[in-house]
C-alpha cells in the first residue's frame, strides 16, 4: 500500500510536464539546426562542383535560346578529357567578369579553318547539323597548346574565337551538360557525336 508521501504532488507533475516541454523544444532546436547545416552543406557541395546559367544571347541558336537555364558540371574536366563538340562555359577572356557558353571546335595544337561555309580540324571537314547557317567568314587559326577555339552554333550571329581569339585551358569554368529551364526544352544539352 502506497503512502501519501509517495503519490505524486501536483508540484511535481508539473516540474514534470516542464521538464519534458524543455526536452522536447530542445530535440526540436536541435532538429532545426541540425536540418538547417545539412542545407547549408548540400548547398556548398553543388556550387562547388557545378554552377547554374542563364543563356543571354543568340549565339547558340538553335542548340541553346536565350531564357534557358544550364546546369553546368564544373568538374568535368578535372576527372576527364575535353571533346570537340562540348558546349562549354567559360569566363570571357577580354572580361573575365563575363561568362560565355559556346562549342568547342578546336583543341590544343589544332589547326581551325573556316572557308567555303564549311569549318576545317586538321584538313578534315567537320559535319554540323545544328547550324542556323553556314558561318560567311573565313580564316585559319591555330590553337595554342594551353587553350581552346570555341565557336557559338549561330555562326554568323557570335561573338567567339574566331573574333577575339582562343579561350586560355584555366578560363574554362565546366561543361554544359543540362537544360532545366523552361520545361519544354528540359533534357540534356546535345553534344555533337560525331566529333
Amino acid at each position: 500500500m502506497e503512502s501519501w508521501n509517495d503519490m505524486p504532488q501536483p508540484e511535481d507533475e508539473a516540474l514534470s510536464t516542464e521538464t519534458k516541454s524543455s526536452q522536447g523544444l530542445t530535440a526540436w532546436l536541435l532538429d532545426l539546426l541540425e536540418t538547417i547545416l545539412l542545407a547549408v552543406v548540400l548547398f556548398v557541395g553543388i556550387n562547388l562542383v557545378s554552377a547554374r546559367i542563364r543563356v543571354e544571347s543568340i549565339s547558340m541558336e538553335p542548340t541553346l535560346i536565350p531564357g534557358e537555364f544550364v546546369i553546368v558540371n564544373k568538374l568535368a574536366y578535372r576527372f576527364g578529357e575535353m571533346h570537340r563538340g562540348d558546349v562549354v562555359v567559360f569566363y570571357y577572356p577580354r572580361d573575365p567578369s563575363q561568362r560565355y557558353i559556346k562549342r568547342i571546335i578546336g583543341l590544343p595544337g589544332d589547326e581551325v579553318t573556316v572557308s567555303g561555309g564549311r569549318v576545317f580540324i586538321n584538313g578534315e571537314a567537320l559535319n554540323e547539323p545544328y547550324l542556323n547557317a553556314p558561318p560567311t567568314y573565313m580564316g585559319t587559326w591555330q590553337v595554342p597548346q594551353d587553350g581552346i577555339f570555341v565557336l557559338g552554333d549561330n555562326r554568323n550571329r557570335s561573338a567567339d574565337s574566331h573574333v577575339w581569339g582562343m579561350v586560355p585551358l584555366d578560363y574554362i569554368i565546366g561543361k554544359a551538360i543540362f537544360v532545366y529551364w523552361p520545361l519544354d526544352r528540359f533534357g540534356p544539352v546535345p553534344g555533337h557525336p560525331s566529333f
